[in-house]
């Protein structure tokens, strides 16, 4: 989903750059950085690499990145995550992914605003990682209705609720998932529930109106 918003503002002469991501026979196809190699970034990479763009993955994990290799097709490359890495590619690329999550923290900045001098003009940053803070320093929530903004010439995409486009099957999606922990919780009770299932007692975040989870703690700035 992110891949597509991105492609396509990519793509509008009044947006972008006026860029097929995949090219045609004589131009190369558009350069895409995912950041972050989750759940997110890997379908952002396969889905960018099916519509034939040349692709670059990055992740902290080795192990993952090793994963990553070994089922990607050829247009996806991998790249351990560091700020060298990630400015060297930054003049080439075209459409930015920034898919970084840490489990109930904030996003760490990957892309900051002076980097953004780095970056052609017309470049797409898409920040899946908004609900989270987002992982770009000058990125902020933005809504369907108005989904971008430029900084220095840079397209920003953030909406902070992009399943919200395909409301049907993003509700059926995750209804799919959450149901057995809402069962679950009816069933017990939270303590109990929690007590049975590591998913859910991984969830906790405040009990009796403390924080308890420590990465929800830090972000801000309280002490559990």
């Amino acid at each position: 989903m992110s891949t597509q918003e991105g492609a396509r503002f990519l793509e509008k002469p009044q947006g972008g750059r006026g860029i097929l991501l995949g090219g045609v026979p004589g131009v190369k196809p558009a350069k895409v950085l995912v950041l972050g190699g989750g759940i997110v970034g890997t379908n952002a990479a396969l889905m960018a690499a099916g519509l034939g763009a040349d692709v670059t993955i990055c992740d902290i994990s080795l192990p993952r990145l090793r994963q990553l290799s070994e089922f990607m097709p050829k247009n996806v490359k991998t790249l351990f995550s560091s700020s060298h890495n990630i400015e060297k590619e930054l003049p080439t690329t075209d459409l930015i992914i920034g898919a970084v999550l840490i489990p109930g923290a904030k996003a760490p900045h990957l892309i900051t605003r002076p980097m953004l001098k780095l970056i052609k003009k017309g470049t797409v940053l898409v920040d899946v990682a908004i609900d989270q803070g987002g992982c770009f320093e000058t990125s902020h929530p933005t809504t369907h209705a108005e989904p971008i903004y430029e900084v220095d010439g840079i397209i920003h995409y953030c909406v902070a609720n992009i399943p919200g486009a395909v409301p049907c099957t993003s509700t059926l999606a995750l209804t799919n998932a959450t149901l057995p922990y809402a069962i679950k919780l009816a069933d017990l009770g939270w303590e109990k529930a929690c007590e049975s299932d590591p998913g859910l007692k991984n969830g906790l975040n405040i009990i009796n109106g403390k924080i308890v989870f420590p990465a929800v703690a830090e972000a801000f700035g309280w002490k559990i």
